[in-house]
């Protein structure tokens, strides 16, 4: 199973980026993070759609969809992990982690997605999200093979 991130806007934190690069390579199913941005001003009210509309496009044929709001579910590591194993035993080979732009998802992302999920009740910023949601499929794969540090 492959996990793609699509993410809006561009990254430019050496930090940050280090931390998904350390994850990425402990979790082969992780692919290398897309990056899309919108040509519309951030004052535009059509650019949180056309940042939807760039996302989708992304997405690989046939994918499950995870659009990570703040408003989404929010789930235990093991949950996460069983929702992942679920998705892998019904024959799922993409997962695509949606990370909208400031504004959130546009309406064709949230009508898209399988999955809303929220990482805390907390808002976070959205480059550091990519490395929260890295650092969770590393932890859902070492779950998945059960790992002895999951099971207390």
């Amino acid at each position: 199973m492959r996990a793609t991130i699509l993410a809006v806007g561009r990254h430019r934190d050496p930090l940050i980026d280090g931390l998904v690069q350390h994850y990425r390579q402990r979790c082969p199913m992780i692919t290398p993070i897309v990056e899309v941005e919108s040509r519309k001003r951030p004052d535009d009210p059509a650019r949180r759609e056309d940042e939807a509309r760039l996302l989708l496009a992304k997405v690989p044929a046939g994918a499950s969809v995870v659009a990570l709001d703040e408003r989404g579910r929010q789930l235990t590591s093991v949950r996460f992990a069983e929702q992942l194993r679920t998705w892998r035993d019904q024959g799922q080979r993409d997962i695509a982690f949606l990370i909208g732009g400031a504004d959130g998802h546009g309406t064709a992302v949230a009508g898209r997605a399988d999955l809303k999920l929220a990482l805390g009740m907390m808002t976070w910023p959205h480059m550091l999200v990519r490395a929260m949601l890295v650092e969770q499929l590393y932890r859902a794969s070492t779950i998945l093979a059960g790992h002895p540090y999951h099971r207390s």
